[in-house]
């Protein structure tokens, strides 16, 4: 089976896999206004996937289009009998690889010995990513991790984890016990890579943390070596984070324009509203049509779209009264009519 890492031009820049942000109806828009070299889904529990009727429940998580691709499945989960079946789950579903989440700090993550608990445990690890790897008939197998838990492991930790031979090993350069509370620590990368150098595997390398836009990415894999930057909070806001033009979207458009940001929110609302939310019409089971997977029976709550609403209205005038207008809205006519009232009111 065809591994995608080996075909992508570096630098690598993806866009970091966030819960409740980067469903598919997110991923759409990126995709269309400044698409990154990979996506990844929402990290979904193993365990849940293994289960038949909880599964039915989280294959909504697991939608994606075919223009997403290359488009990774992220998993989570301690159980590598359960990591087996969601590997296979996924391979079906027609994912270009599978990620395992091993840097979560969430505390529920972690009771299942999985996410960040990971660290705590090498041998599981190593244990977990052979599932995936069985699982996934030949679908390349990435983990996204930390640089240690209480303390920097990356001497013991990161050697553990290339023993596995991953085609790419990506990492948030923070403790779990740092959270995103202090700067990430890039002076780190640099011995990473040496690490991966010295054991003579081939696993690319990925940074995480702090990165607001694509020049300071380049930068950082200048300075460190590495093979390329995931970028997460820096798309709040800012659909264009990927474009090629910088600061604006793929027609040059700039990234500073409210007026383009407000009607990619509307867009952005009705897209979530269509793909993800409780729409009748829309079809309930796995594949629900060419070019889309994933399709589970369930859907998500529109709140999700209010810590959008949040990063796309933002610093301007006027944007905290919008804001607290889009706030009280349940469906994307009524955010529709607001932004677009507001908008009238500009010009």
């Amino acid at each position: 089976m065809s591994n995608f890492w080996e075909k992508l031009k570096k630098p690598i820049f993806a866009l970091a896999p966030m819960a409740d942000v980067t469903d598919c109806a997110f991923r759409q828009i990126i995709a269309k206004y400044g698409k990154p070299d990979i996506f990844w889904t929402e990290f979904v529990s193993a365990d849940g996937l293994a289960h038949p009727i909880a599964r039915e429940k989280l294959l909504i998580d697991l939608k994606y289009g075919e223009n997403e691709r290359p488009i990774v499945a992220q998993i989570f989960g301690g159980k590598p009998e359960n990591i087996k079946i969601a590997a296979a789950l996924c391979k079906d579903l027609g994912f270009d690889g599978i990620d395992i989440n091993m840097g979560c700090p969430d505390k529920s993550v972690e009771k299942q010995c999985a996410g960040a608990a990971m660290m705590k445990n090498p041998k599981l690890a190593r244990e977990i990513i052979r599932a995936a790897r069985e699982g996934g008939g030949g679908l390349p197998i990435s983990v996204k991790t930390r640089v240690g838990y209480n303390r920097n492991e990356i001497e013991t930790w990161i050697p553990e984890l290339l023993k596995e031979n991953l085609a790419a090993l990506t990492v948030h350069l923070r403790t779990r016990k740092e959270m995103s509370d202090v700067p990430a620590h890039w002076e780190m990368m640099k011995r990473i890579v040496e690490i991966r150098d010295e054991m003579g595997v081939e696993t690319l390398i990925l940074g995480n943390g702090d990165i607001m836009n694509l020049k300071e990415a380049e930068e950082k894999v200048k300075e460190t070596g590495c093979d390329g930057v995931m970028l997460g909070r820096a798309i709040f806001g800012n659909p264009f984070l990927f474009a090629p033009c910088e600061g604006g979207d793929a027609k040059g458009r700039g990234g500073k324009d409210e007026k383009r940001k407000l009607e990619v929110l509307i867009e952005h609302t009705k897209l979530f509203e269509e793909m993800l939310g409780n729409n009748p019409l829309r079809p309930r089971y796995a594949k629900a049509t060419p070019g889309e997977q994933g399709f589970g029976g369930s859907s998500k709550n529109f709140a999700i779209m209010k810590k959008h609403f949040k990063a796309y209205v933002n610093g301007f005038d006027g944007a905290k009264e919008l804001r607290m207008k889009l706030m009280e809205t349940e469906n994307a006519a009524q955010v529709e009519e607001i932004v677009s009232d507001f908008l009238t009111r500009l010009r």
